[in-house]
């Protein structure tokens, strides 16, 4: 499906309160990131590991709502009603299972990359490579649908066409990160956070009130829409948004969440385990604060579309197209007549929660060409300058590659980043849960899940997306649009590949795993120090503590 790149509804104009307020926003981006600018690998890539417990959380939270999370969640909520809350209950579960399984076993191994935790804890060069890939082409495929958010919202603010605007934003945000690395980020991210939540939070609460739709709990009182709205909102699993759909959507997002690199991450920047827990408790509060309002926002927006539009947003004709439900939020607060230096700040949440997410994409992706790939598999003996340039040039290139994809993108703002969600939680999740929690996973059964897990998401782009942008993949399919294979597309979905895959992935490394030797008891050493209840230093990692305990196993919690 080629989405429309114009949200016809939206007033395309350029508006001086607003300007300034975004200027003023990306200006005091591009200060924080100078001033906590970095000159070693330590700064660039784990923000010295002395972030606390509530700026991580807010950090957590920024990295996370996303584009997709500020705009696209509502829209996919007011385009599909019920299917929509897959989105919601995928993501938010997602952090509870990193809270149980993850935070603190991987702040305790301390590396600096989610391609350094499977290099390392597989032993395995070649499995670096395959995570390095995949951390590549999950911020390659994420970022995508930042840049677009950027270039709708861009487009209210300065009336100008969606290109330009994309390709304005994106190097204002490649520019503040290539200078700041991880830690100008982090502190980026605690202000970005603030400006996000307080003008997502200030439109449902003024949009609600102002429209007679709520008095003090829009979360709630929103309901009371469901009979005026159109039966695609209200009743689930109409079309093509089968019940299938809606179970492999939600456990692709549970189990990709758990496998961002640029969540796992943030786990490598705070002070310890402790707070790696604690922090995550934060995030998932912070973001709470948004899901739980979304999708009251994304009913306030369609009925004020058939109102205003005078026509079902659901019509064939007149209805609401695909770039209008991504930004709904912001039509939400226009059809309300609100003032226009109002639905500015909306705009401009919009815009902190894109950037935000893409400084998190673009740090790991950097990471894990300049550390995982040129550092560790090409030259070892890379100065940390070099590494540090290799990173930097590494974000220019990915940020010229998104931004060219955005100008024509595959899909909605929140379905693009759940097919990078399925290859999380297909290649990288396995991997985490099982190198953390059975200490026999070894490098052949690591290197045999993880291909099959990118042969499974791989075939699954190329049978349901690709046909709509190769000619012969879609003389193949049919027709534009049309799957290869029907039958695939139908169980192993894109956005919900996961469903599939990633149970498929745990069979095949454990069986291979169980019929190949076992790790050496160094590697044993390393998982249990993972678990173990001795604390550890702020610059310690689970390996440094092995080195130094005199060949005694850990006592385990």
């Amino acid at each position: 499906m080629m989405v429309p790149l114009q949200a016809e509804a939206l007033d395309i104009s350029f508006k001086l309160l607003p300007a300034i307020m975004i200027f003023l926003m990306m200006a005091s981006f591009l200060v924080i990131g100078y001033v906590f600018k970095v000159a070693d690998t330590e700064g660039m890539w784990v923000a010295g590991r002395g972030i606390g417990n509530i700026e991580n959380g807010m950090a957590i939270g920024a990295n996370w709502m996303s584009a997709a999370s500020y705009l696209g969640l509502a829209g996919l909520v007011a385009l599909a009603g019920f299917y929509g809350l897959a989105f919601i209950v995928g993501w938010t579960t997602g952090y509870f299972v990193l809270l149980i399984f993850l935070a603190a076993q991987m702040r305790r191994f301390g590396k600096y990359t989610a391609p350094d935790f499977v290099g390392d804890r597989f032993n395995s060069p070649v499995a670096r490579a395959l995570a390095a890939f995949t951390t590549l082409l999950i911020a390659y495929v994420y970022s995508v649908g930042q840049a677009r958010g950027m270039g709708l919202v861009g487009q209210y603010v300065f009336g100008l066409d969606i290109i330009p605007m994309i390709i304005v934003m994106m190097t204002i945000t490649v520019g503040y990160l290539a200078l700041s690395g991880m830690l100008g980020a982090t502190k980026n991210m605690a202000v970005q956070y603030v400006i996000l939540i307080v003008a997502f939070l200030a439109g449902v609460y003024v949009v609600g009130w102002t429209q007679g739709y709520s008095t003090v709990l829009p979360q709630i009182q929103y309901g009371a829409l469901f009979s005026e709205l159109s039966r695609q909102f209200s009743e689930p699993f109409l079309g093509d948004n089968t019940f299938y759909l809606w179970v492999a959507t939600a456990f692709s997002l549970i189990v990709g969440t758990c496998g961002l690199p640029h969540v796992l991450v943030r786990f490598y920047t705070v002070q310890n385990e402790r707070t790696a827990r604690w922090s995550t408790v934060w995030g998932l509060f912070f973001i709470c604060l948004l899901y739980w309002s979304a999708p009251a926002m994304a009913a306030f927006g369609v009925n004020l579309f058939e109102v205003t539009q005078g026509a079902s947003a659901y019509a064939g004709t007149g209805g609401m197209t695909g770039a209008e439900g991504d930004v709904i939020v912001v039509l939400a607060a226009q059809f309300a007549t609100l003032p226009t230096w109002f639905v500015g700040l909306v705009a401009a949440g919009a815009m902190a929660a894109a950037i935000a997410t893409t400084a998190g994409l673009f740090i790991t992706a950097s990471s894990a060409v300049a550390h995982d790939i040129y550092t560790e598999l090409i030259n070892p003996d890379a100065t940390q300058r070099q590494q540090i340039l290799i990173g930097r040039v590494t974000i220019v290139v990915i940020g010229a590659l998104v931004t060219v994809t955005a100008f024509n993108p595959p899909a909605l703002i929140g379905e693009l980043v759940a097919y990078a969600f399925s290859l999380a939680g297909i290649v990288l999740f396995p991997m985490f849960f099982l190198g953390l929690w059975w200490e026999n996973t070894n490098k052949p059964g690591a290197l045999a899940g993880m291909s099959a897990g990118l042969f499974i998401w791989i075939t699954s782009i190329i049978n349901s997306v690709l046909p709509s942008y190769v000619g012969f993949l879609a003389e193949l399919a049919g027709g534009e649009g049309a799957a290869i294979v029907p039958i695939y597309a139908q169980y192993v979905p894109p956005i919900g590949a996961a469903l599939v895959g990633t149970p498929a992935v745990f069979i095949i490394t454990i069986a291979v795993s169980m019929v190949t030797d076992e790790p050496s008891m160094e590697t044993k050493r390393l998982v249990r120090q993972c678990h173990s209840p001795e604390p550890m230093g702020q610059q310690q990692t689970a390996q440094d503590a092995v080195s130094t305990d005199g060949g005694e196993p850990p006592a385990d919690d």
